[in-house]
């Protein structure tokens, strides 16, 4: 196909008008389809229905040592959930906290226990003149929502498709005493689905922090989300920073949230002793304990991170099909215009769309007005803007394949239509 920008001014507006044409089309079909978050279909949380049935009135509900899971304590979690979720993150079961449902009310936490309190003895943020986390982005609205809710500055790193820039990383954190901290998606990357090279993990295991209580918030989010059977492999963080002889730099999270059910899983951290210990310190007074019933019930029905494997098997059996279709479309649609570019990841929830610069408020905008609802643009960078007004992050988990395509067809026409009127502008 002719890129778009090879072509006249006449051809454009020609092509402007049948593309005019279409979106009346689309918007008169009356859509209401939703691609903006990285949900889980409910046939993807219809997999792991039979883990209700694990426990009923006559199940034994405690641990192998004779705890009751019913009753208060264990508030680090039962030992044999400590163990499953340790083995999914690749960590002894000694490094792990097991919490509630969520890895975001942890990363939160842990966000605002640094505020008050400090970390690990250091002084709390919130007496200090400035405090600063590094973003890599594009990057997880839901992280950067956090440091802002805090007050917390935050500073743009560009991604790369071997994670964040660590020449900029490195300059930043050992050079400047008020960064305490970088957010990360190390595994299939929100949005653009990308993990981090081994090269990177060990560059960010050595980094020298001028800040005492600079710490790396490690979100394995997708650590075991492939759509093939040869997924991408990430280093482990935690025993990569004990080899460089920084074993408390890392805060690391997950959870099962897209393993199980996204709204009554399980979640984790992984970190040192000494970061552990700190965290408990804290948690004595915010909780007595968690559900250890849901941890039992997970425990019981996953047996062991195998049985996580061979269960996310069949999300992925769920899930490729809906990527694939995606992409086709879009290389279909848009390959050789020149109007758009994309990324292609072999797991995780996301897709990243890149438009030409300056399309992507009114892409997003467009398809919203033809009824398909997309992240926000600009969500994906600290504090909402996108300084090219470029990124889109499309979500295809939720929809059923039909509405899917329907969705995809519109936002391509979106783009096109889009890139039509900015190449006219010029």
């Amino acid at each position: 196909m002719k890129s778009y920008k090879a072509m006249s001014k006449e051809e454009l507006q020609v092509l402007k008008a049948e593309l005019e044409k279409q979106y009346e089309e689309a918007k008169a079909k009356g859509l209401k389809l939703d691609m903006s978050r990285g949900k889980p279909a409910s046939v993807q949380l219809d997999l792991a229905m039979d883990m209700m049935d694990v426990l009923d009135s006559h199940s034994q509900v405690k641990t192998e040592g004779g705890m009751d899971c019913r009753n208060y304590g264990l508030m680090d979690g039962i030992p044999e959930a400590k163990a499953f979720m340790g083995e999914i993150m690749g960590v002894p079961a000694d490094n792990v906290i097991v919490f509630g449902n969520a890895s975001l009310t942890i990363m939160y936490d842990t966000v605002s226990r640094s505020m008050t309190h400090g970390v690990c003895g250091s002084t709390p943020w919130c007496k200090l003149e400035n405090v600063k986390f590094l973003c890599p982005a594009p990057g997880y609205d839901r992280h950067f929502a956090i440091t802002q809710h805090f007050g917390i500055e935050m500073i743009t790193i560009p991604m790369t498709a071997d994670g964040p820039d660590m020449d900029m990383v490195e300059e930043y954190v050992n050079n400047d005493p008020a960064v305490k901290g970088i957010w990360c998606v190390p595994k299939y990357s929100n949005p653009q689905g990308y993990t981090y090279s081994d090269a990177t993990v060990k560059r960010f295991a050595a980094l020298k922090p001028a800040a005492e209580d600079f710490r790396i918030y490690w979100d394995n989010a997708y650590i075991i989300h492939d759509l093939y059977e040869e997924g991408d492999q990430l280093l482990e963080i935690l025993s990569e920073c004990e080899k460089a002889g920084n074993p408390d730099m890392v805060f690391e999270f997950t959870s099962t949230s897209k393993i199980s059910f996204a709204g009554a899983g399980i979640s984790a951290m992984a970190a040192s002793k000494k970061n552990l210990d700190f965290v408990k310190k804290s948690m004595t007074i915010q909780t007595i304990s968690h559900d250890k019933v849901n941890q039992l019930r997970h425990v019981k029905y996953f047996k062991d991170v195998n049985g996580v494997r061979a269960h996310m098997k069949k999300h992925a059996d769920i899930m490729r099909p809906k990527f694939e279709a995606v992409l086709e479309v879009l290389q279909r649609e848009l390959g050789g215009l020149g109007i758009g570019s994309w990324t292609t990841p072999k797991g995780g929830y996301f897709i990243s769309f890149e438009t030409m610069d300056g399309c992507a408020k009114e892409t997003v905008a467009r398809c919203k007005e033809a009824g398909v609802v997309l992240t926000g643009a600009g969500a994906t960078y600290p504090y909402g803007k996108d300084p090219k007004d470029s990124n889109i992050r499309l979500a295809p988990s939720l929809p059923v394949p039909e509405e899917l395509a329907q969705a995809t067809d519109l936002f391509v026409l979106c783009v096109k239509l889009v890139s039509v009127n900015k190449l006219l502008e010029q």
